[in-house]
This record gives C-alpha cells, structure tokens and sequence, in this order.
C-alpha cells in the first residue's frame, strides 16, 4: 500500500526582484512504491548570481534520481550519493570564479515505510508538528553571532567535500512536516506555526506561513512546503524486524494442519533452521510456499532477524525486472488479514529444481543448458543491479516451472548491505560452489598461488557458482573441482577438465566459456552477469578464447620439492649401488 499523504507548497518572491527559493514533492511511479516519497526545498545563495539555477538544479536532480538508486540501499546512502554528485558540480564550477557562482541551502524529506529521513545543510529548516507539539528537526548551519546569522558554514557548491546532517525517526497518522526557507522561519515563531497547523489542508497551511511571514516584514524570498501523513505505507526492513520480534514462531505442522485459514498438504523442507511447507487455501484452494523458522530456533534473534531481511529483500525485488524470475511473496494473508505467526508466504509454482532434474538423471542438451543460463543471467544481472549478491546459487535453488519460466530461490543469505551482522559473516553457500578467494585462495600478481585473508563474495561469487551448476548440467552432475563436504575447505590446485570431454555434444564455444566461469583465476573470469550473458548471445559467431592452462608449479605450490625429492632420492639410489656393487 502507498502513502496518503496531503502535500502543499507556496514560494513568493516577496520584496526581492528574483525567488532563487525552489522546492519540490514526487510520488512514487507504479512499481517503484517502496521507495516511499520524497519532498526538497532550497534557498540559493544569491552573492555569485547563479543561486536560483543552483536551488533548482539541486532539488530537481535530488528528486528525480533518488527513484534511479537501488531500493535496497539504505535512504541516507541514495541522498548522500546524489547530493555528493551535485555538490561536486558546482564546487569545480565555483573554482573557476570569485565570488562562487553557483550555492544553496538544501533540506530533503523522505517518507518510507513507517520512518522518515531528513538530509539538511545550510539555513533553511524541517519542523515536525505532532500531537500539537512541534519540534525543529534541523540545525541552522551559520555563524553564531547574532549579526553573522547570514553568513553560511555549509551549502552545495561550497566546498569540495560536503558533510550532510542526517535524522531519522517513526512516523505516525497525523504527522506535519514543514520545510521552510529562512524567509519565513525567520519571521514566524513557533507558537504562530502550532496555529497555522491547523488549517484544513497542505496548501492553505504553506500559503498561510508564507503570508504571514510576508506580513510580518520578511524582506527575503518566502517558500514553504508541507507534508501531512494521514496513511502509512508497506512496512520496511525496521518494520519487519519489529513484526519478527513481537510474533510468536509456529509450532511443527502435521499434514492437515491449519493456521490463518491456510492447510498444510506437504512438509517440502527441513533444514533444521528454516522449515518449508506447501499449504493450500482452504476458501480458494490456492497453493502457496510457507516459510518459517524451526520451533526449536524460536529464541534466537539472530534467525528472526535473518529471515525478516529474507522478506523485506523479496518485498524489495518484486518492484524490479527481478521479479519476473523470483518467486512472489505475499504482505498478507490471502483473506487480506495480517498473519497470527511469523512466517513467510510465497507463491506455489509446480515444476521441478535443477536438482531434481539432476536426480532423476535428466539428460542437459547443451542448447537446453543455454536456454537456462540466459534466464538465470538476467536474473543475477538484475539483482546485482540493486547491489543483492545471492550467495547460494546452486542447480537446487533455480527453479524450472512448468511456464518454462527459471526462477531465482531462496534469498535467506543474500547480501543487500543491511543484513544482520551475523547473516554478514556468516560463511554462507554450498561448499563445492564457494569461489577459491571465499576460502582464502588467491593468485598473485606473480603467479603463484597464495593463502591468505578470505575474501567477501560479490557479484563474481555468483558467476562462479553458476558457472559450476553449468558445468554440472553439462556433464550429468560432475563438479569441476570436486565434491566438498561441509567441514571441509574448497581444493583449488588443478585445472577442471573441458565439459567437453565428459559430453561429446558440448561445443568447443560453451566449453570456453563455461571454464572462464569457474577459472581458478579471479582475474580471467566473467566480471559481470551481463559480460557472461553477452558471450552466451554470441556463441559460435564470436567465440571466447580458450583460457591459459595454469602452470604445473602454480597448479601444485609443492611440486619443486616433489621433483627435489625425487632427484635426491634417485641420486642416493645410485651412490649406494656405486659403494655397494661397482668394482673398486
């Protein structure tokens, strides 16, 4: 659900020839909801003569490219990155003149979930009027001196680097926002915009300060923007923290249990952690995926906070191209009631895993293991676009529907940058998928092979895992580097041999690449899904390159004293049948 929100603004010249005062408020396009709404106003510095391009070129790039950042960034990382780029913009332009062209005051709004965000430099302010209270949420940055007031510590376009003050708070029905220039917040007193808030609408109410300030002597540019919440909208990642907290865990289900109107028909899955089981409802027979923690996990707070990133990640992708290979998870209930317990509700599609493909030995033609390789590229493609690593790609977690649709599974240890700390140093995935620099395996610069400090996955960690379910795929389950248990650690020391020479049908093209997707070299591998997917495209009409054989030295770190071994050995051999046999 969106916000409902009542936004007004008025902005007057006042007794100045130029309003260099700017401000803006944009609502979410469809499918872009969860970025919440975001509101700004400016006030140029009018000293340069550019002050109201800078205001308005500041609010109107703040506005519209705030919706272009990824959703799962955190809202303070967007603003900060956008008001970064537009900052350094006008400071390299304020280098080149004296007095600086082009500096304004900036103060940014974001409504999200059932939390605000607040990014401010300069003088103008935010209050926040609740309960008939109202608080200023900001801090003037000027000088101290009554007579100094003027004189700003902080604008856009000042300085090369720029430190923003950010706030963030619960927001509650009823809440007002004001942002105001010091046009107004210099002549209006707080008790005078208790009063004013109690106008009927947005708009009345920023037309009201505006007058008044105007009424009052302001002799500077007059603007005001309100924003009245009177609807919250879908929670967030806070939000479903809260609701994994205060929800009890259900108890272990028996086929033919019922909770919330929903009948358990199969357990699917049993990890000891999470539990998986097909439910089916009972009104429209609908079938769905219910995802919850196992009972005896019920106290740890680390697993609830696990699987509410879980949902609030899934939530976050269904407003992307992502979403057309994940699978759909549901806010509600199919009744439309809030659930009883914590657990997660997703789609039910029929059809199988790659793993089960694999298990009933399913013959992977190559066009076949291309088809599907294009699917689960655009996919990753997509979700490193929003800066979510997977982490545990693996045939058993991509999904072939009977639509022929691949579907992307089980987001429980993907990064986003806000998961919990534990999900974070969690060693997480498959072990026989896990890249060699997870283990701490390296190439150097040199050469030769090194173990050092593991490394964090990113976006190749992905690739490579794909690249060894393709590899699996095209040779009937075999592993390029071998299968590796649990407690152990990945074995890196041989190059994998060609699918080509288990699968007489697999062309030379996707043997190359298939070995550049799991090459033990960071270095020679796919650096992103869309470069793999590009060479997938091509095939035949562009073929990569066979990758370089790695050296027997590098391949084997101990194989120069293996041959000095052997040379000193043979060398003993032959002085003792000197001494012991040869005449003398």
């Amino acid at each position: 659900m969106s916000f409902e929100l009542d936004i007004g603004f008025t902005s007057l010249a006042g007794s100045k020839p130029v309003n260099e005062d700017f401000c803006a408020a944009v609502l979410p396009e469809p499918g872009s909801e969860g970025m919440g709404v975001i509101a700004a106003i400016a006030d140029g510095v009018s000293t340069g003569g550019l002050g109201k391009e800078a205001a308005q070129t500041t609010v109107t790039s703040l506005v519209r490219d705030y919706y272009s950042t990824p959703e799962t960034w955190d809202t303070t990382v967007a603003l900060d990155r956008i008001i970064a780029a537009q900052n350094a913009w006008w400071a390299a332009s304020n280098r080149r003149s004296e007095p600086a062209l082009g500096m304004t005051t900036l103060t940014a709004l974001v409504l999200k979930g059932h939390s605000y965000s607040l990014a401010h430099v300069g003088d103008s302010r935010a209050y926040l009027l609740r309960e008939g209270q109202v608080t200023q949420i900001t801090f003037d940055h000027v000088l101290a001196h009554p007579d100094l007031r003027h004189q700003l510590l902080r604008a856009v376009g000042a300085e090369d680097r720029l430190v923003v003050d950010y706030t963030q708070g619960d927001l509650q029905v009823g809440d007002v926002f004001v942002l105001v220039t010091d046009g107004v917040h210099g002549f209006v007193r707080l008790r005078q915009l208790a009063e004013l808030g109690q106008s009927e609408n947005a708009q009345a109410m920023s037309e009201n300060l505006v007058n008044a300030a105007i009424k009052m002597g302001s002799n500077d540019n007059a603007t005001a923007l309100v924003v009245r919440v009177l609807g919250l909208m879908d929670a967030t990642l806070s939000d479903n923290n809260r609701a994994a907290v205060t929800l009890p865990i259900p108890a272990l289900f028996k086929v033919g249990d019922t909770i919330d109107g929903l009948r358990v028909t199969a357990l699917i899955a049993d990890s000891g952690i999470n539990l998986l089981y097909q439910v089916r409802d009972l009104q429209t027979q609908t079938l769905y995926a219910l995802k919850t923690l196992h009972p005896a996990r019920a106290a740890d707070a680390q697993e609830r906070a696990m699987l509410a990133h879980e949902a609030w990640l899934a939530q976050c992708m269904q407003t992307t191209l992502a979403a057309d290979h994940l699978v759909h998870l549901h806010q509600t209930l199919p009744n439309g009631k809030s659930p009883s317990a914590y657990y997660l509700l997703y789609d039910w599609h029929a059809g199988e895993t790659l793993q089960q493909q694999l298990d009933r030995q399913h013959k992977f033609s190559p066009n076949q293991t291309v088809v599907l390789a294009t699917q689960a590229l655009k996919a990753l493609g997509r979700l490193h676009r929003q800066s979510v690593i997977h982490r545990d790609i693996k045939p058993a977690n991509l999904h072939l529907g009977e639509d022929s649709v691949l579907r992307v599974l089980d987001l429980g240890v993907a990064l986003s940058g806000r998961e919990p700390e534990a999900l974070r140093r969690l060693h997480a995935g498959t072990p026989s998928y896990i890249n060699p620099e997870q283990w701490g395996f390296a190439i150097k610069a040199s050469g030769v092979d090194a173990k050092g400090e593991e490394e964090s996955p990113d976006a190749q960690s992905d690739l490579f895992a794909l690249g060894v379910t393709l590899y699996q795929l095209l040779t009937d389950g075999k592993l390029p580097y071998g299968e590796v248990l649990p407690y152990q650690s990945g074995r890196y020391f041989r190059d994998p041999t060609p699918p080509s020479r288990h699968n007489p049908e697999v062309p030379i093209w996707l043997d190359h690449i298939v070995l550049k997707a799991v090459a033990r070299d960071k270095r020679e591998r796919f650096e992103t899904a869309e470069e793999m997917l590009l060479a997938l495209e091509r095939g035949a009409s562009r073929p990569l390159s066979a990758p370089s054989a790695t050296p027997l030295i590098q391949r084997d770190p101990t194989m120069l004293w293996k041959l000095l071994l052997a040379f000193s050995g043979v060398f003993n051999f032959l002085l003792v049948y000197w001494v012991l046999f040869l005449p003398k």
